[in-house]
């Protein structure tokens, strides 16, 4: 997915060194690990003390849909669950749109939440007593709209997500995959500018959960949300993430496109992480090419009919089409300008490269 330059310009969410420690002495640890550097490790056993978040910078930009992966313990959740504030941080400092997130005090917290922000869940979060619509329409009745309007906005809502005759339905009575498609449909219904999702498709059938995909990317590029998305599918994170931060021990490890992630791993651990992505999956054709006048002084003329790509196309579309041939491939920019050649040698020195990593 890309991003418009513009839209990269704007930060919607910033994370200032956010800490999260849990337990009566996280002051007292965290001032011994600003002093000593302690470990997470010796904050347990000096403090007792567990270390969820440790100093998390982040930019997140408008219209983003921004993933975070790790493993079980990593601290993903914990740390989305900062920037509404289920959770309150030890220490840092949290932005939405300009506005500090951390000086609202609780009425001024709830309508932010109610207006500015939502959250979509991996156990759906449904309420069994009231009907498809009326889940859909419970943040807006919080909020005080008038049925009629309130019915309508979810019936919207419902429609998005392919819900449409669904709205007198229980819970009870829908798939797994359409109650999290209640879930988003009540999120969209708030029409608040953040989504946050914490692993929202991870309890669904791989089917559905790659049709929840394709729909959510649909939706979000439409509505323009800026998203953070919490994953441990590193599939699903390259198909749907403009970014992926992976988290270890609370700490973000590396930033980045999935491509930047796969090619240039921060350490072994990031590298282990990302092994078993194709790199056909992520590689996008300008990362390989080679410019049109370097080609050119190297080879002689480029001829006038080639077959051409997007510089964004990931390379797996590319090696299809070069199998049935022997002949160089166009590269070109959104404006349709030959800026750049591929030919098989480069597609084969990725995929020696792709084979050395696996080994």
């Amino acid at each position: 997915m890309n991003l418009e330059q513009d839209d990269r310009n704007q930060p919607v969410i910033e994370l200032q060194g956010v800490w999260k420690i849990f337990g009566e002495s996280a002051n007292e640890a965290l001032k011994d690990i600003s002093k000593n550097n302690i470990s997470k490790s010796e904050v347990l056993e000096k403090y007792d003390c567990v270390v969820g978040v440790a100093d998390a910078n982040l930019e997140i930009y408008r219209g983003e849909i921004f993933c975070i992966m790790g493993l079980s313990g990593s601290g993903k959740s914990t740390l989305v669950r900062h920037i509404n504030r289920l959770l309150e941080p030890t220490s840092g400092k949290i932005t939405v749109n300009g506005r500090d997130v951390l000086s609202l005090d609780i009425k001024e917290l709830r309508d932010f939440r109610n207006e500015h922000i939502s959250m979509v869940f991996q156990n759906f979060a449904l309420l069994p007593h009231r009907s498809v619509i009326d889940n859909v329409a419970l943040p807006l009745e919080i909020r005080g709209l008038p049925k009629n309007q309130r019915m309508e906005i979810a019936q919207k809502a419902l429609d998005l997500v392919d819900l449409s005759d669904w709205g007198n339905k229980f819970a009870h009575e829908l798939s797994g995959g359409m109650q999290q498609r209640v879930g988003l449909a009540r999120a969209l219904a708030v029409d608040s500018e953040v989504l946050l999702m914490d692993e929202p498709f991870s309890a669904l059938d791989p089917l559905i959960r790659r049709q929840l995909q394709s729909e959510f990317m649909k939706l979000a590029k439409t509505m323009n949300k800026t998203t953070v998305f919490i994953t441990h599918d590193l599939d699903e994170a390259v198909r749907i993430g403009h970014r992926i931060a992976i988290m270890r021990d609370g700490r973000m490890v590396q930033i980045g496109t999935a491509e930047d992630i796969v090619m240039n791993p921060a350490d072994e651990y990031v590298a282990d992480f990302v092994s078993g992505i194709s790199r056909f999956k992520v590689i996008r054709a300008n990362a390989i090419m080679v410019d049109v006048q370097t080609y050119e002084q190297e080879n002689g003329a480029i001829p006038k009919e080639i077959k051409t790509f997007n510089e964004t196309e990931k390379l797996g579309s590319i090696l299809k089409y070069a199998a049935d041939t022997d002949k160089i491939i166009g590269i070109i920019d959104d404006k349709e300008h030959l800026i750049g050649i591929i030919d098989r040698s480069l597609l084969l020195k990725e995929i020696i490269e792709g084979a050395s990593e696996d080994e």
